[in-house]
């Protein structure tokens, strides 16, 4: 059974209030809200077990290292990784897509090379290939998209050339909640013999996410949004593609042994994290993971999509409301304008009701051009919201309307 309100209680911003309103907070594909025992794990690792991981002998540095090196195998697991050595540890998404930017790219392409994108990426995938394309001459081709939000799979297809050396799309826009056929992507890039990045931002907190069932050979996600904290991010990569691109930072704890004439790396994974790690996050992390684990990501996914569907139906029942994203698979998002309103104002008097949306482009610009738009209003879901958040959400919206 789903409990709904014994899971609230795990969240105590949740009971806080706003402007004297309960707090309604719908801004979860920007960062989620943290579960007691992961803000708890993180104090009691500071005030117990800190110490530098990896360099020390003396206890607190072996344990430290013993839970930093356990949320690394718990992470494999949970997005079913053949082995911890494929499991990076960043500071979040932005930090993952980076790294395989820089590091694939310096070492597996050339001028003239391309990478295929798709219309509705997040900045993060777009700016660092853009900035190879400016060091070294890369191609970008965009997949298109339909009015409804789903990809062009034919014209993806076409976009391939001998010169294509990478994919990189999201699995979830963060804009329009489609749920993208990543397994089928993975699949036809593979017959060009192209390896895909799939961005799980905003599908790993969702829904079950594998990595060995989609096939893909990069996977990036981030902490704070899968209920853990900031600062910490993932980067799943396939050892023989990690064992074959350069280190993306120098530093300490990528080497093996230094001179002034000449460096020797270590092994996977630590060759890709140079410095000090986040080893108090990683171990956060691997707590809230264990957390939505113990919910069941089944569950949270069924439960997400009962959300959508009703925010889907009653959003769409406000007159001069549009929906941005109709897609067959769609999930935990909902974007949208109001004919005659500005998204900044409609979010802006939401606030005053206590109602948290985020407005503006949603670091999406591409994708706001596509719609011919400079922003929507954005509500999007977590495991803890409620079909009563979302008729507060339709009321206020309503009210806001009137006033216009």
């Amino acid at each position: 059974m789903y409990d709904i309100e014994a899971i609230r209680k795990d969240f105590p911003i949740l009971s806080r209030t706003v402007y004297d309103r309960p707090l309604v907070y719908l801004d979860n594909a920007a960062t989620t809200q943290k579960p007691r025992e992961v803000v708890e794990a993180i104090v009691n690792e500071y005030y117990s077990v800190n110490a530098n991981v990896h360099r020390g002998v003396h206890f607190l540095s072996q344990q430290a290292t013993e839970l930093h090196e356990q949320a690394r195998e718990r992470v494999a697991r949970f997005v079913g990784a053949r082995s911890s050595r494929e499991i990076v540890f960043t500071r979040g998404t932005t930090e993952s897509l980076n790294l395989v930017a820089s590091s694939f790219g310096e070492g597996c392409m050339k001028a003239g090379d391309e990478v295929i994108l798709s219309t509705m990426e997040h900045h993060s995938n777009i700016v660092p290939w853009q900035m190879l394309r400016d060091r070294k001459g890369i191609v970008i081709k965009v997949i298109p998209i339909n009015e409804a939000g789903e990809l062009d799979l034919e014209a993806f297809e076409r976009l391939f050339s001998p010169r294509t050396r990478m994919v990189a799309v999201t699995h979830v826009s963060n804009v329009l909640g489609t749920v993208n056929p990543v397994k089928e992507l993975t699949s036809i890039a593979h017959a060009h013999e192209v390896p895909i990045l799939v961005d799980g931002a905003q599908s790993v907190p969702h829904f079950p996410v594998d990595v060995s069932d989609i096939g893909c050979d990069f996977l990036t996600f981030s902490g704070h949004k899968v209920y853990g904290p900031t600062g910490i991010g993932v980067l799943y990569g396939r050892e023989d593609w990690l064992d074959r691109m350069p280190p993306y930072q120098g530093g300490g704890e990528m080497i093996s042994h230094v001179t002034f004439a000449q460096t020797t790396y270590e092994q996977l994974p630590y060759k890709f994290e140079a410095g000090t790690p986040d080893y108090v996050g990683s171990n956060a992390l691997a707590v809230a993971l264990d957390y939505v684990s113990r919910l069941g990501m089944e569950h949270i996914a069924a439960h997400e999509r009962e959300l959508t569907a009703y925010a889907m139906e009653r959003l769409g029942a406000i007159p001069g409301l549009h929906i941005y994203g109709q897609a067959r698979e769609k999930d935990a998002v909902v974007a949208f304008n109001i004919e005659g309103i500005h998204h900044l104002d409609m979010g802006t008097l939401l606030d005053r009701l206590g109602i948290a949306v985020r407005t503006g482009h949603h670091c999406a610009q591409p994708l706001m051009e596509r719609y011919g738009v400079e922003g929507m209003v954005r509500a999007s879901f977590g495991l803890y919201n409620t079909c009563q958040e979302i008729d507060t959400l339709a009321e206020g919206i309503e009210r806001v309307r009137k006033m216009f």
